[in-house]
């Protein structure tokens, strides 16, 4: 059998990481329906019947084993109230494809308390040592100053500044692009 994403569990001093479980779904769409979450995001709040679709989506994607193209998000708990508090993922950054992208979102009620560091540097330390990566990258608007503190903190190296991006990946166009090797 091929390693899969679908029997990680990590724990860090305040959070569990883990891919999302059924039991998930109305809290992660409860978290997702604050607009504020969405300002840098080419995204907007989903109604119920479209967030459970990617849901099934998110959760199918488990299935992909670590040799093929994937996309993995998973949930962030807090460890002392169990409470849904966000997610992180890992997978193809699609203008780079085959390379790949860290990727992490704090619900506004626990923004300022160092989660979103603290669940993407367990996520980075996986992709490495687990996943088995060489090299990761992250993208960040210029203005989510929050955002690429906890990515230069991880180490990551400005590249570039995107550009010329086209069909899906054009929202990305102005945002800062770094990248980290093992």
């Amino acid at each position: 059998m091929q390693a899969t994403i679908s029997s990680m569990h990590l724990e860090t001093e305040r959070l569990i990481i883990r891919p999302y479980a059924e039991d998930d779904l109305m809290e992660s769409f409860e978290l997702m329906q604050n607009p504020e979450l969405f300002t840098y995001l080419p995204m907007d709040v989903m109604p119920l019947e479209n967030y459970k679709r990617l849901f099934r989506w998110l959760r199918s994607s488990y299935e992909t084993p670590f040799d093929k193209p994937f996309k993995y998000s998973v949930a962030i708990r807090e460890k002392t109230t169990g409470r849904f508090i966000g997610w992180c993922g890992v997978g193809v950054l699609d203008f780079l494809a085959p390379e790949k992208e860290l990727y992490y979102l704090i619900g506004r009620d626990y923004w300022g308390n160092g989660y979103a560091f603290e669940a993407a540097s367990a996520l980075t330390t996986y992709a490495f040592d687990v996943i088995g990566l060489d090299r990761l990258y992250a993208k960040a608007h210029p203005d989510n100053k929050a955002s690429l503190r906890i990515i230069e903190k991880l180490g990551f190296s400005f590249e570039r500044v995107l550009d010329g991006l086209t069909g899906d990946d054009e929202d990305c166009n102005g945002e800062w692009l770094y990248v980290l090797t093992k």
